[in-house]
């Protein structure tokens, strides 16, 4: 036993160096210089309390593009983060009109050639001497057949204005940013309305007369049409309408998708065709606002200049993800696993000091390599494009399907159906006379295969800094987190003394064992509450037959292995035939997907999407964003304990805050970018917008004083009081 215990610390070691060392292998020569990045300002000086216009021009290859705010099918958009001198203030990106960039059979939205991302940066009112520097990290996905992500630290320097006198724009940089200024797209001067013309998108432009050709439309939702589907377009006397396809996503009585995005066409001019750009919908850009085009649903960061530097920044990082794996331990979700491990060390108590310990350190590379794995995974599919978070595998009905039917085996087991006893104890039952240094390995495994849901405090800062600072830097949060969750059991088993004060194995244990299904089976019966929200009914009845199936294998296994060789033969037959049966169930889960599930907005509450997060703010109205999920089981708690309680409720009501509620139990890829963009790599997270450019992060676990604190913060004037006198 020693031995495989030394084989699978190699593995982790090899794990460990490899995951390092493929952080740090250079990048290959073709792919050097796809992009070009440059920090540029329109004008030549900062002036106190004045706004300057930054930009950063993108620059790419031949043949490859970046992404819009909506990349389409596919794809990330530039991401910029600011380091400013105190007291200056980073506003939203104006997003040029993009184009359609078919790959494949996917379509994406972005750049091609060379783009210009304005922001209007606002200075203090009272400056230095100058000069005034300016620093800004940009991060990209830049694609062609093959996605490559890449980032640039830019800066600049600017001297401070004379006072009394405005700066003037820079010579050198004036014609880029009258070019940038004509491809950002212009409120629209017509009435624009979205209708279903048998169950199909219209967007209806009221415009008579307009002659346009190469039309296309590009929504603001991710989620609301197919990107890749043909627009048809039509002009009459009424004006131009464009025939659009609803998401699949969509369920069928769903309403009509809003009329939010850009608008593209030719327009046949009598001096010529000219290419126009219109902002469509209630997100329309503010006229004579540079960065008003685009009012995110997540503002850009903005690190202060006196901000840590980046080895103190991976040090505070994993320091935090220590911390939320050790939380993990008490989450109701890693609680039931864990205490059947406990009990299993009762049983091993008798054993030598160096054996328990032993088991503890098989545990912990169980942690810490499936840490790894999942976090070299994450990192792996963000590269390639896909917009996907911690807790990503739950978003897959198979992943939770075939969890619940995992602990259903293991509680069945507890329960006395079947005995797990030879290579099947390495499941992690950890029970049986038979378990050894495997069980504690894979019960390390599935540890942390069910705390995925969990989100703890401080851990959710932490792996969002981690999965944004490159693989490295996430390997090395991701190994704290494991070491966190793996160190109280590897703690326990390494106290001998500890474990002499336990009671004595005995009849109390099997009392006991039975006793702890019955978390098992409570944690099934959430699991596939979770199911029910992403697939349909016929989905839902494929699982709880898989459900039935796994019983009948556990009782037809248990009476053969009591039973003579012919009927033992019979019985392992009918338990081929029952996997079989769930072998086919699973694969058909997947094809009954749930629609999106739909919010009710009985209480007020909406559900999220950016466009209507624009809408409001552009209103300078509060807005409270949940982003939650089903299978998140701190969210859940969050949600029942303390955002429905009645003085929330009434708390939101009286300051006229709107709520909306984003679901990420499937994937989403507005949600995913909401969660990027404030450094989060999966939910729950709370944002709190006081309608006047400011945004708070509320914490992951919330309570009623929390919330209350943080709306009586809202700056005076907002909710309904504004309208009194």
């Amino acid at each position: 036993m020693p031995r495989r215990l030394a084989l699978l610390l190699a593995l982790l070691a090899s794990c460990l160096a490899l995951g390092t060392a493929g952080a740090q292998v250079p990048r290959p020569s073709k792919y050097a210089d796809l992009v070009r990045a440059e920090l540029v300002t329109q004008e030549s000086a900062v002036a106190p309390g004045a706004t300057l216009t930054a930009g950063v021009r993108l620059t790419m290859k031949p043949g490859w593009h970046v992404y819009w705010r909506n990349p389409g099918d596919s794809g990330l958009p530039p991401e910029i983060v600011w380091t400013l001198p105190p007291g200056f203030s980073a506003g939203s990106i104006a997003w040029p009109a993009p184009e359609r960039i078919p790959v494949g059979d996917l379509m994406n939205f972005g750049y091609e050639g060379e783009v210009l991302l304005t922001v209007p940066l606002t200075a203090p009112e009272t400056l230095g001497a100058g000069p005034v520097p300016l620093k800004a990290k940009v991060s990209y996905l830049v694609c062609e057949r093959e996605c490559v992500p890449g980032e640039a630290t830019l800066s600049a320097s600017l001297p401070v204005a004379p006072a009394g006198t405005s700066p003037r724009p820079d010579s050198r940089t004036a014609a880029l940013f009258a070019q940038g200024r004509e491809r950002l797209p212009e409120p629209a001067p017509w009435p624009v309305r979205m209708r279903l013309d048998d169950g199909v998108p219209v967007l209806d432009i009221d415009a008579p007369g307009l002659q346009a050709r190469d039309v296309a439309f590009f929504p603001y939702s991710e989620t609301a049409l197919e990107h890749a589907a043909a627009q048809g377009a039509t002009s009459d006397a009424t004006g131009l309408h464009l025939r659009l396809q609803r998401s699949s996503q969509a369920a069928p009585d769903a309403p009509p998708p809003q009329a939010d995005g850009v608008l593209t066409f030719t327009e046949e001019t009598g001096s010529g065709p000219v290419r126009r750009a219109y902002a469509l919908g209630t997100a329309t850009p503010v006229p004579g606002t540079v960065a008003a085009a685009s009012v995110a649903a997540t503002p850009i960061p903005v690190i202060p200049a006196s901000g840590p530097g980046g080895a103190e920044g991976l040090w505070q990082a994993a320091f935090l993800a220590f911390l939320g794996g050790l939380l993990l331990n008490l989450m109701p979700c890693v609680f039931p696993v864990l205490s059947i491990k406990v009990l299993s060390l009762v049983r091993h108590s008798g054993e030598s000091p160096g054996r328990v310990r032993l088991h503890g350190l098989a545990y912990a590379a169980g942690v810490l390599v499936t840490f790894l794995g999942l976090a070299g995974l994450l990192i792996a599919l963000r590269a390639g494009g896909a917009q996907i978070g911690w807790g990503f595998q739950l978003q897959s009905p198979l992943v939770v399907a075939g969890l619940a039917y995992g602990l259903f085996a293991m509680g069945l087991s507890l329960s006395g159906v079947w005995h797990l006893g030879g290579r099947a104890a390495a499941l992690g039952d950890g029970l049986t006379r038979r378990a050894g240094l495997e069980g504690s390995f894979f019960t390390g495994v599935l540890a942390t295969v069910v705390a995925t849901p969990c989100t703890a405090p401080f851990m959710g800062a932490a792996v969002g800094y981690g999965l944004t600072q490159g693989p490295a830097v996430a390997l090395t949060v991701f190994a704290a987190l494991g070491l966190g969750l793996a160190l109280p059991f590897a703690l326990l088993a390494a106290w001998p003394a500890g474990l002499r004060r336990l009671p004595r194995p005995g009849a109390w244990m099997e009392a006991l064992k039975g006793f702890l299904a019955f978390p098992l089976y409570l944690t099934v019966a959430w699991l596939i509450w979770v199911l029910s929200q992403q697939v349909g009914s016929a989905g839902l009845m494929a699982a709880l037959t898989g459900l039935v199936l796994v019983g009948f294998c556990a009782w037809a296994i248990e009476r053969g292995r009591m039973a003579g060789p012919l009927a033992r033969r019979a019985a392992q037959g009918a338990a081929l035939l029952g996997l079989l049966g769930l072998a086919g169930l699973v694969a058909v889960l997947d094809r009954d997907r749930a629609g999106p599930v739909t919010v009710a907005s009985a209480d007020g509450i909406e559900p999220f999407s950016r466009a209507r997060l624009d809408a409001l703010l552009a209103a300078r109205r509060p807005v409270f964003v949940n982003m939650t999920a089903a299978w998140c089981i701190t969210c859940q708690v969050n949600d029942r304990a303390t955002l429905r309680a009645a003085a929330v409720q009434d708390a939101f009501r009286a300051h006229d805050v709107a709520q909306l509620k984003g679901d990420w139990t499937n994937q989403n890829p507005e949600i995913t970018r909401v969660l990027e963009a404030n450094g989060r790599s999966g939910v729950p997270l709370y944002l709190l917008y006081d309608g006047r450019g400011g945004v708070a992060v509320l914490p992951q676990i919330l309570t009623e004083a929390t919330v209350r604190e943080a709306l009586a913060a809202l700056p005076a004037g907002t909710g309904p009081r504004a309208a009194l006198p």
